[in-house]
């Protein structure tokens, strides 16, 4: 189901992340189905299990998974709407910034922004 390819330029967690995100967008993996635990997936893949927790952490923060404790790891149901929301969220984050650059901030402040560097 997932893999892994040590050529890829992207890291390993992304890798495990993409192929989620595929899995589910495509209806491979339907809402509400539970995935393979960090431990179950480590084991198989052979990777670190924080590996996998990361590559988790992320999914679930975008929306497309969600845990519950002493459970494990599942689909969302609404996973359309996440992708929605995430469209949106962007599409308001270059509107900011574009008013921001047009108010004088460069981009190399902009970017200090986002490292979460205080503005002075």
């Amino acid at each position: 189901m997932i893999s892994v390819n040590y050529r890829d330029s992207r890291s390993i967690y992304e890798q495990v992340r993409d192929n989620f995100r595929q899995l589910i967008i495509s209806g491979v993996l339907q809402p509400a189905s539970k995935i393979p635990s960090v431990k179950e997936l480590s084991a198989e893949l052979a990777i670190n299990p924080n590996t996998i927790q990361k590559a988790y952490t992320e999914l679930e923060n975008q929306g497309y998974i969600f845990s519950i404790p002493g459970r494990g790891h599942f689909v969302c149901e609404d996973v359309k709407n996440a992708e929605a929301k995430r469209d949106r969220l962007v599409k308001e984050f270059m509107d900011t910034a574009a008013a921001l650059q047009a108010m004088g901030y460069s981009r190399e402040k902009l970017a200090e922004l986002l490292k979460g560097e205080n503005e002075k």
